[in-house]
């Protein structure tokens, strides 16, 4: 090699290797952070967004605004945070069904979560709940697994939407128990939660903070949470591995990516800022209010749980026989 192609050579490296970081600091002088929330204001994951964004503009050192971008399930945004520049101005806040569940359903999407999106840091839990009416004669996991055996073509579920994390969740009760329940799709959750509480349905799967409140009332009754250990807004329902089904597990969670090719020191820069608030006995009060259970962990962290549960609900997926229309 000639010495002149070595001096390109070694100039385009460091070219490379340089940009990124001054385009962070171009961004970060002259621009708000941006945290995108693939759902409407006035949500869970976007008043966790507003709640994490309050906290961190002083330790960034910038303005930090939340951007709602609702839309077919959380990918609009997910799409957006794709075409967004690597340069230290955008963040997407999203629950896991956009990165986990959405990639094992769609055999076509507008972004690879792998390949298009850099771990920042997973921010809460969320658990998963299976409630019946009132009128139900099941108080317990085992007393609803009998009377769904003793009456086959009455073993259905409803939830809040078709290819949610809740609908995968029935798919993996029945594996376990060792029967094919059908699911009943609902248009969200208040639809599903009043044909619970009236009885039109048997059984109902939603997150925890869906039916928390009917359940504190009178009007339907969860027998079971979905985490390894009981939810603190409901210590007095046990969860299904307490009532001896281990393989029922696994909860929900919302978390930070950052767009890939941002640089390491910039990620590791915001899942400390993030972890931070998270942490702090205010603001996780605040979000176990809103159903969420508090984490804050660090880039790699957050990259190894979303490994585990892709590998834990690719086949649960694939059982389900679900295909988007």
């Amino acid at each position: 090699m000639g010495a002149r192609r070595l001096l390109t050579l070694l100039v385009l490296t460091w070219f490379a290797a340089v940009a990124p970081a001054a385009a962070y600091a171009q961004a970060s002088q002259n621009g708000p952070l941006r945290i995108l929330v693939g759902f409407p204001a006035g949500g869970s994951t976007d008043v966790a967004a507003r709640l994490i964004a309050d906290r961190i503009r002083d330790d960034l050192g910038r303005p930090v605004v939340v951007e709602n971008k609702p839309g077919a399930g959380g990918r609009i945004a997910a799409e957006a945070l794709k075409r967004a520049a690597p340069d230290g101005s955008t963040l997407l806040l999203t629950p896991m069904v956009v990165t986990v569940l959405t990639p094992l359903i769609f055999k076509e999407l507008h972004y690879d979560p792998a390949k298009d999106f850099a771990a920042v840091s997973h921010i809460a839990n969320f658990q998963i709940a299976l409630a019946v009416s009132v009128n139900h004669p099941a108080r317990t996991v085992p007393e609803f697994v009998a009377w769904v055996k003793s009456r086959p073509d009455r073993a259905s579920f409803g939830t809040a939407a078709a290819g949610s994390q809740p609908h995968f969740f029935g798919v993996m009760i029945g594996r376990a128990i060792g029967v094919d329940m059908v699911h009943v799709p609902y248009k969200g959750a208040t639809p599903l939660v009043t044909d619970l509480a009236g009885g039109q349905i048997p059984a109902g799967i939603s997150a925890l903070s869906d039916l928390l409140e009917l359940h504190r009332a009178g009007k339907l009754r969860i027998i079971a949470t979905s985490g390894a250990q009981r939810s603190p807004l409901l210590p007095t329902v046990s969860t299904f591995k307490e009532q001896g089904f281990a393989s029922i597990e696994g909860t929900g969670w919302l978390a930070f990516y950052a767009p890939a090719g941002t640089p390491k020191a910039v990620i590791d820069e915001w899942s400390k800022a993030i972890a931070k608030p998270v942490r702090t006995p205010d603001v996780a009060e605040k979000l176990i209010h809103l159903g969420l259970e508090p984490t804050g962990t660090t880039p790699e962290e957050l990259a190894a749980i979303m490994a585990a549960d892709t590998a834990r609900w690719a086949p649960i997926v694939k059982a389900s026989g679900f295909t988007p229309d």
